[in-house]
């Protein structure tokens, strides 16, 4: 991974993630009964053509969208078609952004009109084990410190951690090292410096952490079929602390 080592470049980290937070805030923006996963991938598409910046996604790997949309007991990876949000629905949607050189990446999970007491609290409490691993992105910290402080919170409120697919390092490659799993244990793994950059990214489940691949090749869901959240944010190593690129005053 790169050490974010001079101003200039962390103001580029920031635009980019700035843009993906943008773009990404219109789609939410637009989610509705009735609308189709496509439609959100075109909103962003459309969202970004007003920035000088490229869709990470699209065509990596092969991936053939711009937004990664998920329903449901879709974990991740979910490709954009034809089908239509339901009442009721939840729907993850991860959205990355290149911009000179350096790369943003966010997701975020919302209900679809009035959603169940369990999956409000699969929301809320995916959200807040990824601000309780952003808070442990300290100088002089260890990377085990974030895992195991996502994996207490979600065991405790009776979820389940995906293992199969982890955090990243982030910078002019999309994928970075080191892995930053969403589980472990305190006081291991690397030392985390000044200038690190990650994606800290809890993906939770409601049933099993058990997953599988679809025949896509990409679509990823819950063994059980029960429903999973999905969060994540860009995060600084800064000397004052973490500094969430993807958590800005847009306006």
């Amino acid at each position: 991974m790169i050490l974010i080592k001079s101003a200039r470049e962390l103001d580029k980290m920031r635009e980019s993630a700035r843009i993906t937070q943008c773009v990404l805030n219109e789609v939410i923006n637009h989610i509705r009964v009735g609308s189709t996963t496509y439609e959100l991938d075109r909103i962003a598409e459309q969202a970004l053509a007003q920035y000088d910046a490229l869709p990470a996604f699209k065509g990596y790997r092969g991936y053939p969208a711009s937004v990664c949309v998920s329903v449901n007991e879709e974990v991740v990876h979910g490709i954009p078609g034809k089908r239509k949000l339901r009442e009721g629905d939840i729907v993850s949607l991860d959205f990355g952004v290149l911009k000179d050189g350096y790369y943003g990446d966010m997701a975020v999970t919302v209900g679809v009109g009035k959603i169940s007491p369990e999956r409000e609290k699969l929301l809320r409490v995916t959200k807040e084990s990824l601000l309780r691993g952003i808070e442990q992105a300290q100088p002089g910290k260890r990377l085990g410190d974030i895992s195991h402080a996502i994996e207490s919170y979600v065991v405790n409120n009776g979820f389940s951690i995906v293992r199969d697919y982890v955090g990243h390092g982030i910078g002019r490659e999309m994928h970075e090292e080191p892995q930053i799993p969403n589980f472990g244990e305190p006081n291991t793994g690397p030392v985390l410096k000044e200038g690190m950059v990650f994606a800290i990214e809890p993906m939770v489940n409601v049933g099993t952490y058990k997953v599988k691949t679809l025949a896509d090749g990409w679509t990823v869901v819950t063994r059980d079929k029960k429903a999973s959240a999905h969060f994540e944010h860009t995060v600084a190593i800064t000397e004052n602390g973490p500094e969430v690129l993807t958590w800005q005053k847009t306006t």
